[in-house]
């Protein structure tokens, strides 16, 4: 296997002059902006045996094949493929890695959204209103939320930022328009919430192993990725914990979204059965074995959570009526719901629940394992409909009673 480098790989190739090292790396074609590869010959093979003395001749030989040529002006592409050779690549090898799932995502963000748009542009001419009001036209023509306007933005930045940290660009606030971009940021998403009773009566119409990853979810807090993640031996029975170890999302493994979320999880008696129970169940019960393994794939991977959902979790919620729905020409029921159901609701719910009941938030926090309990307050807690006409009810009840003492003010 060819070794990759920051710098480029180095190959061997039979030349006129014997075997000799090349270095192979890509760069910007100035003609069309296009990313090719290119090749530079370092030295005979007899002269550098191995490819540690390969590599110190290209150190030498000061070979700063990544940077880009600013005999020309540096585009919006220049930038970006510079960030994502540099930003975008497996945790594994970055010093400050990012999840598979945010580099993905970044990927989709660049190649679909901001490379057609800006890509020829020279990154300097740039101006912060044009980006305004582009995304202003993405949120009409594509209906576009919020927060996903909000990452483009973000995304763009960080190439700007990138450039500005490796020189590409000069280093001032003029040559980085984002700073001067406005995006709303709030999202008019609103999720569903589940009472005890709803949640209870969900997990009646569930079977095995469903039930008992529904209620790992609703009684933990534990996102999808994390509950599909563990392993038995993340699980331990007599000190009453769980460890969140790794995630499963999008067919990988990754790594828990912080510090903060790789904090144990209490295994309370009453889930610690259902668990047990499940564990003597399944064929794969070894420790390193998936807890939600994948019966389909012989218990190599786990399951897969978007199909947990549309299987098996939103047919439920539909058959207690939690969701819309209708029958079809043969009575069967048919989810028509619009809303946006699945195991982060459980999730909400969780938070919700803890805080109606007046559980302190720091205790909340720690158990959703959120670096900041303001996140904890603002995204993850919800009033329920009884809450709120309480709230106001508490209120008017005070000003009518504070009224009638003095002039006898009534309600007709």
């Amino acid at each position: 296997m060819v070794r990759r480098h920051q710098q480029g790989r180095l190959k061997k190739e039979k030349r006129s002059q014997g075997e000799t090292w090349v270095l192979f790396f890509r760069t910007v074609r100035k003609s069309d902006g296009k990313r090719v590869e290119n090749k530079v010959p370092i030295g005979l093979v007899k002269d550098f045996p191995d490819k540690s003395c390969a590599w110190a001749e290209v150190e030498r030989q000061h070979l700063h094949i990544n940077q880009v040529d600013f005999r020309g002006c540096v585009t919006f592409a220049d930038l970006a493929h510079h960030y994502a050779e540099h930003e975008l690549v497996e945790p594994t090898e970055s010093i400050h890695p990012k999840a598979h799932t945010t580099i993905r995502a970044y990927e989709r963000a660049l190649r679909n959204r901001l490379l057609p748009r800006w890509g020829d542009r020279v990154a300097l001419s740039v101006e912060p209103l044009e980006v305004e009001q582009w995304l202003k036209t993405l949120k009409l023509e594509e209906a576009l939320s919020n927060p996903t306007l909000d990452k483009t933005r973000r995304v763009m930045s960080l190439v700007y930022r990138h450039g500005q940290r490796y020189g590409l660009i000069p280093r001032n606030q003029e040559s980085n328009p984002m700073r001067f971009v406005r995006c709303k940021t709030t999202s008019e998403y609103e999720a569903m919430i589940l009472t005890p009773e709803q949640a209870y009566a969900v997990l009646l119409n569930l079977k095995e192993p469903e039930r008992t990853l529904t209620l790992l979810a609703a009684g933990t807090g534990l996102r999808i990725s994390e509950c599909l993640g563990l392993q038995w031996q993340d699980v331990s029975f007599a000190e009453a914990v769980i460890q969140v170890r790794r995630t499963w999302t999008c067919g990988q493994v990754g790594w828990p979204k912080s510090k903060t979320s790789k904090g144990p999880v209490p295994l309370h008696p009453l889930l610690a059965k259902f668990m047990l129970r499940w564990k003597r169940k399944t064929p794969y019960s070894q420790p390193g074995d998936w807890v939600f393994a994948s019966f389909k794939l012989h218990g190599k991977q786990p399951r897969v959570a978007n199909m947990l959902v549309e299987d098996y979790l939103r047919p439920a919620a539909v058959k207690v009526g939690i969701l819309s729905s209708h029958r079809d020409g043969e009575g069967r029921l048919v989810d028509d719901d619009p809303r946006r159901f699945g195991f982060h609701n459980l999730r909400h719910s969780l938070a919700s629940f803890l805080v109606r009941i007046k559980t302190d938030p720091k205790t909340v926090q720690t158990l959703l394992r959120h670096s900041d309990v303001k996140l904890t307050l603002q995204c993850y807690t919800h009033s329920v409909s009884e809450d709120r006409m309480a709230a106001a009810g508490a209120m008017l009840t005070a000003i009518f009673s504070h009224a009638a003492d003095r002039s006898g003010l009534k309600a007709d």
